[in-house]
């Protein structure tokens, strides 16, 4: 028993660091203009499929994470990081000024629901750099399956939210309204300060080179 508590730390820790850097709880913050404005099935359609997109671009950067960045692209991993932290700053300051309605100039048309949930709310430079370190710790087949539970766990949490604010609504709307009001404007401040972090370490990683 302690030979498979042991061996199975490292693939609980992964799938534990991945569903942290999601967070479907701040995620469902960044996503309350679709959360408000879209029906169930769209919704569900719109997660799962951004879920699903997410999940095969980790594996991908868990497989060949180091080899895409230095080898095919000749690029250093802290340029992503760098980048990555100003796309974020921009959605931060929207934020701050516009509230949880700023995320409605990114969503697109109807059509792109999924590559909106996926980027950049799922794929960014937190994630992807959890990908290439799982990609690293585990072999390849505990490796995916560690991707894929944290994946799953987050569409799940996302639709629980996305039925509770549906109960909620129909019972209190004036309640939700201060909720998505004061609650967009304070993740700009969470977003501002991931994206000055990401920018941080990316300058740490390329003055350590």
């Amino acid at each position: 028993m302690a030979f498979l508590d042991v061996s199975l730390e490292p693939y609980f820790r992964a799938v534990i660091l991945l569903f942290a850097l999601l967070n479907p709880f701040l995620m469902s913050v960044y996503l309350l203009n679709m959360i408000q404005n879209l029906d169930w099935h769209r919704f569900r359609g719109g997660v799962s499929g951004g879920g699903a997109i997410s999940t095969v671009v980790f594996v991908g950067f868990a497989l060949m994470g180091d080899f895409f960045f230095e080898d095919l692209l000749q690029v250093r991993f802290a340029s992503f990081l760098i980048f990555g932290g100003l796309v974020f700053l921009v959605i931060g300051l929207q934020f701050m000024m516009q509230g949880s309605e700023a995320i409605g100039a990114l969503r697109g048309d109807d059509g792109n629901i999924a590559e909106t949930v996926a980027v950049p709310f799922m794929i960014g430079p937190g994630t992807i750099s959890a990908s290439i370190l799982i990609g690293s710790r585990l072999d390849v087949w505990p490796a995916v399956g560690a991707i894929c539970v944290a994946m799953v766990l987050t569409v799940l949490s996302l639709l629980f939210l996305k039925r509770l604010y549906d109960y909620i609504r129909t019972r209190n709307e004036l309640i939700i309204r201060r909720y998505v009001t004061i609650a967009g404007r304070i993740s700009g401040l969470i977003i501002g300060t991931f994206a000055i972090e990401m920018i941080l370490q990316g300058i740490d990683s390329w003055l350590g080179k």
